[in-house]
């Protein structure tokens, strides 16, 4: 691919202008922001998969009943008024006035029942919170109830939830289909139109401005408040090569780039056009996942060993490099939050490679040689050299590693997958996650123990769910606190998946392009074109 034989600029006029039926003349043109987003888009259900690029796809064209601001308090957002009763045990909730899906159908209550199921059957936070739940009832149109058993906070925390899964809504036709199965229907009510016609994996996504969406009065904050659609028309172009992407955006062909590569990022600030923006200040931990299943990590000790051969600076280095950019964190829940703790990762756990500690315990659990299938994200910077390092490293404590290439849509296709890692499933594969998705052991999702209706790796450990469950119904901070620590130092005798880090991504923008907003997912509402 050359740009210099098809601009993206003359790809962006084509689509502006159009010709109006029986006239010579074109129509007015269009404000477009052009963006290359972190990955492909293949996957279209955000409540079917976590993959962030599913997320963004959902912030665009779906609305949520709660949202998380700023401050990170949680404030209405489908909801006009909503009312707890003196035994915190029913909450009546109202939705605001003009809430339309994009067919032109009012946003009902019994659309928000459904979406609220669908969405709790899968997500770590949301199966947590209707454990709780002893009903939900449509009282009218607009108007619904959720009756616990007993109390607990976590129901407007859940329903407010900032990252995957978020408990989108859906109309009630769509929000009925089995979680696991992916929906075909994106009919949404946010302030963006998927235009389905236009979408071409490999290619390209569109979106336009849905002109009946009505947002809140309040200044937008974080994902709350006003959702105004600035721009007529988002297209997400997928160039995998990030130096052409880099190229085009210099070039002024793109406006905006979701991640661009830590390492250009020198070239990006030389450029008096371009700015660098850090949108998610509490940043992201990488996380190495187990596939609990299958032989070695079914045996704890195999797991154990794991931890004790890895080191987050390796990690960090190998793919930010830049310290400016990252930080090595000891600590299960991220740096520079409330539950932020060395509790249990002592010895030099996550900081030190201790090869000799990780070959006892491999030799403990009894391992036979069988190699380790290691999925390996090729087509992501902030992602591809993570399991070169982790392949080294679980190599130098005894492991055999087949590390298996892929893109990373194909990689979250594969890890829904139970096969046996010969038949084509897998042992292990690295990730990361936003902040916000991991700030306690309710909303973290690779800590759901709860066997089958775990997340992939599906681990299976009463204990870790006995400490859920009491976090979950603790609202004393000192002792949530205390639980939360107990939840780290059970993640070493009982590990679900290995934290390696914490790491920073700004994003490179025209300097024309006003509003970026500070939250922890990439939004695209009040960001505006400047002339």
């Amino acid at each position: 691919m050359t740009l210099s034989r098809r601009p993206f600029a003359i790809l962006a006029l084509a689509a502006l202008v159009a010709v109006v039926p029986g006239s010579a003349r074109p129509a007015l043109a269009q404000s477009v922001l052009r963006v290359v987003m972190h990955s492909d888009l293949k996957i279209v259900d955000p409540i079917w998969t976590t993959a962030y690029i599913s997320r963004n796809h959902g912030y665009l064209i779906y609305d949520t009943l709660f949202a998380m601001d700023a401050r990170g308090e949680i404030r209405p957002q489908m909801v006009d008024r909503y009312e707890i009763s003196a035994d915190k045990l029913t909450y009546t909730m109202t939705l605001r006035d003009g809430l339309l899906w994009h067919d032109g159908q009012p946003v009902t209550a019994d659309d928000c029942v459904a979406s609220i199921k669908r969405w709790a059957a899968k997500d770590s936070m949301g199966q947590k919170t209707m454990s709780f739940v002893k009903e939900m009832t449509v009282v009218n149109p607009k108007t619904f109830k959720i009756v616990l058993k007993e109390p607990t906070g976590l129901v407007l925390q859940a329903l407010g939830k900032p990252s995957s899964n978020v408990p989108f809504m859906m109309p009630k036709r769509v929000a009925e289909t089995d979680p696991n199965t992916q929906i075909s229907d994106f009919t949404g009510s946010g302030p963006f139109v998927f235009k389905r016609e236009e979408w071409k994996p490999g290619d390209k996504a569109v979106y336009v401005r849905f002109d009946k969406y009505t947002p809140r009065s309040e200044p937008p904050s974080g994902l709350a408040g006003g959702k105004v659609a600035k721009v007529d028309r988002v297209e997400w172009r997928w160039i995998p090569d990030h130096q052409t992407a880099i190229n085009a955006l210099l070039a002024g062909e793109l406006d905006y780039i979701e991640t661009p590569p830590h390492d250009l990022l020198p070239v990006l600030k030389a450029d008096a056009n371009i700015k660098l923006v850090d949108t998610n200040p509490l940043g992201n931990q990488y996380t190495f996942r187990f596939n609990t299943l299958h032989k070695p990590f079914d045996n704890v000790k195999a797991r154990q060993a794991v931890m004790w051969a890895f080191n987050q600076e390796d990690f960090l280095k190998a793919v930010i490099g830049d310290r400016t950019y990252y930080k090595v964190c000891p600590s299960l829940f991220p740096c520079g939050t409330p539950l932020e703790s060395r509790k249990g990762l002592d010895g030099g756990l996550l900081v030190e490679s201790n090869f000799a500690k990780a070959r006892q315990l491999l030799q403990e659990a009894g391992y036979d040689g069988t190699p380790i299938v290691l999925m390996h994200s090729t087509d992501l910077a902030v992602l591809a050299n993570l399991a070169p390092v982790a392949k080294s490293l679980m190599e130098k404590a005894g492991f055999k590693v087949e590390m298996q290439s892929m893109d990373w849509q194909t990689l979250v296709s594969r890890r829904a997958k139970k096969d046996p890692p010969g038949a084509g499933g897998w042992h292990a594969f690295l990730t990361s996650w936003v902040a916000a998705d991991i700030l306690n052991p309710v909303m973290a999702g690779f800590l759901n123990s709860a066997c089958d209706k775990a997340m992939f790796g599906w681990p299976c450990d009463a204990e870790m769910e006995k400490l859920r469950d009491q976090f979950a119904r603790e609202t004393d901070p000192a002792k949530q606190k205390a639980i939360a620590e107990a939840v780290q130092v059970r993640l070493t005798q009982y590990p679900t998946h290995v934290p390696l880090g914490q790491w920073y991504q700004p994003i490179a923008v025209r300097k024309n392009v006003e509003g970026a907003m500070a939250a922890p997912v990439t939004v695209f509402w009040n960001i505006a074109l400047k002339k």
